[in-house]
């Protein structure tokens, strides 16, 4: 027995029964946390049934099911609290109520209940009572009361994108006297100091201005008249709401995202809307400061950052790793910089953020805006935080994992290919394009790979090198030059934190918060698998490499 104990020792079973044990307790781990995002990140979007609770205080409130807690007390029983989301933020200041289930005089799921998601002050949960249009009133009473709000609200729908259309054609005929004026001002903070030639361009800056006014003022005024008008007709609409306790108040359709009856939904229409509301949070634009709505510029953001990132990472970190192996000397010097490209590598992040704040955006886009956009300042071009400068920093970051990574793939391929190649011929720039990067690949691939993961999730180098938490316009769009390298961004990390801990409802936010976590994990798992995909074709194809 004392023999067989000591041969399971020798054989090192104990120890492959700790790592076994190390392996299991970390996929756990990393379940339950996927588990923990997706119940909590996808079940948002299910329309949970609503109900009305009578309390013996007198308090009517309505709202969704939330939470439940059992409250320990010593000398007493035990205290059974329910949580409800009640919204109506307008009017009670609050969304979430909680009450005693001993407090509970009665709970009905009333069919009539709606909910209305609003573009401001988050949901409104109670009764509509009227229907008011441009011309006609209807009560709850009437028939197809619901279908005819349904028809109104997507009539309105159609006016705002009207109204929205006649804004941009307003905004771009305005376009060229924005910029006269925006050049006139310029000169105008300075008018006592202005050159003989610079009050002569502010002289034709105003003639400009005159001339284009004169030009056309007829157009303008039509266009204002039919905003006007279109502003009005939008604003003839809106139904009169309910709440529980009885307080009656307007809400203008133009307010309103969707409104439901859950109560009265069936399995398939509930899907048909959850679908709905998986695509608006995929799709739209966020609202409600961030805490409702959807995340495409946030995923926007944060997928240009990265491809940008890999774009200027990847041939950096080759080229370094090129030269470290092929082209150097090896000795002291090549040794203390491998170290030092190691040790970069735990170098905190936000070290690199201020670093790309201070050598990126104030010293080199400081001065390309001196040289390149003077007739714009003091207001900044490129001296001021970017997309550009956020994909900069997180290059620098990532780039020793890629160097790293590369030196390995390269180190992998087999002496005696490259030797080949030299003794055929070839030169030592043949050889390299030709045997050793392509065999490296795989392991450039793993380089990029790992700095996209890291990358994608970074939040601290780019709070203060170009994110922010509502950007009015994307990097990319349809207007020359189609790339705009120097606006700021949203970024689906930096969203987690704003949203998390930021928020002025944090409770009522937390349920986005997992969403938009659960949302970057699939989008850079699903950026790992391209990654992991080209790297398992190109083992296909060059089968001498270790990889």
């Amino acid at each position: 027995m004392k023999k067989g104990n000591e041969d399971f020792i020798k054989k090192g079973d104990p120890y492959i029964l700790l790592t076994s044990m190390g392996l299991v307790f970390t996929l756990t781990m990393v379940f339950v946390l996927l588990g923990i995002i997706l119940v909590n990140g996808l079940g948002i979007f299910w329309p949970s049934d609503l109900y009305e609770v009578k309390l013996s205080d007198n308090r009517v409130l309505i709202g969704e099911k939330w939470a439940t807690d059992l409250k320990k007390s010593q000398g007493e029983a035990d205290i059974t609290r329910s949580q409800l989301k009640i919204g109506n933020r307008d009017i009670y200041g609050f969304d979430f109520a909680w009450f005693q289930d001993k407090e509970v005089e009665s709970i009905v799921a009333n069919p009539e209940l709606v909910l209305i998601e609003r573009y401001e002050y988050g949901n409104f949960y109670g009764y509509i009572e009227s229907l008011h249009t441009e011309s006609n009133i209807y009560d709850k009473s009437s028939e197809n009361f619901v279908d005819k709000i349904l028809v109104t609200l997507s009539m309105v729908d159609d006016l705002k994108e009207e109204f929205v259309d006649k804004r941009k054609e307003h905004t771009d005929l305005l376009s060229p006297l924005n910029e006269i004026r925006r050049g006139s001002s310029l000169l105008k903070m300075n008018e006592e100091y202005l050159s003989s030639d610079e009050k002569e361009l502010l002289s034709e800056y105003e003639q400009q201005e005159k001339d284009f006014l004169e030009s056309n003022n007829h157009d303008i005024v039509i266009i204002e008249n039919e905003i006007s008008d279109l502003d009005k007709r939008i604003n003839e609409f809106f139904i009169t709401v309910r709440t529980g306790d009885g307080i009656e108040k307007e809400i203008h359709l133009k307010d309103i995202v969707r409104f439901h009856q859950p109560n009265i939904m069936n399995v398939f229409s509930k899907t048909i809307h959850y679908l709905a509301k998986v695509w608006e949070f995929v799709y739209d634009g966020p609202r409600e400061s961030n805490t409702e709505g959807g995340v495409f510029p946030a995923i926007f953001g944060t997928v240009m950052m990265v491809i940008l990132m890999s774009i200027l990472v990847v041939p950096f970190g080759v080229l370094t790793a090129l030269y470290l192996n092929e082209y150097a000397k090896q000795g002291p010097i090549i040794r203390m910089i491998r170290l030092s490209v190691n040790n970069l590598a735990g170098v905190p992040s936000i070290v690199y953020g201020i670093f790309g704040l201070g050598f990126f955006v104030y010293m080199i886009g400081g001065s390309i805006d001196s040289l390149f956009f003077a007739d714009k300042l003091p207001e900044p071009t490129l001296g001021t935080g970017g997309i550009l400068w956020a994909s900069v920093t997180l290059a620098l970051l990532t780039l020793p994992v890629v160097v790293v990574a590369t030196e390995e793939g390269i180190l992998a391929v087999p002496k005696a290919n490259k030797e080949g190649a030299l003794a055929l011929g070839a030169t030592k720039w043949q050889m390299i394009k030709d045997i050793v990067l392509p065999n490296a690949m795989p392991g450039i691939l793993t380089g990029l790979i790992l700095a996209i993961s890291r990358g994608a999730g970074e939040v601290a180098p780019l709070m203060i090198t170009g994110v922010v938490k509502l950007a009015p316009a994307m990097p990319f769009d349809m207007e020359f030059p189609f790339l705009h390298l120097d606006r700021k961004f949203m970024h689906l990390g930096f969203h987690i934190y704003d949203v998390g801990f930021q928020s002025p409802n944090v409770e009522a936010a937390m349920p986005m918060v997992y969403s938009t976590a659960l949302l970057l994990i699939v989008i850079v798992v699903l950026l790992n698998i391209f990654s992991i995909y080209l790297r398992n074709q190109l083992k296909k194809k060059y089968k001498t490499s270790s990889f």
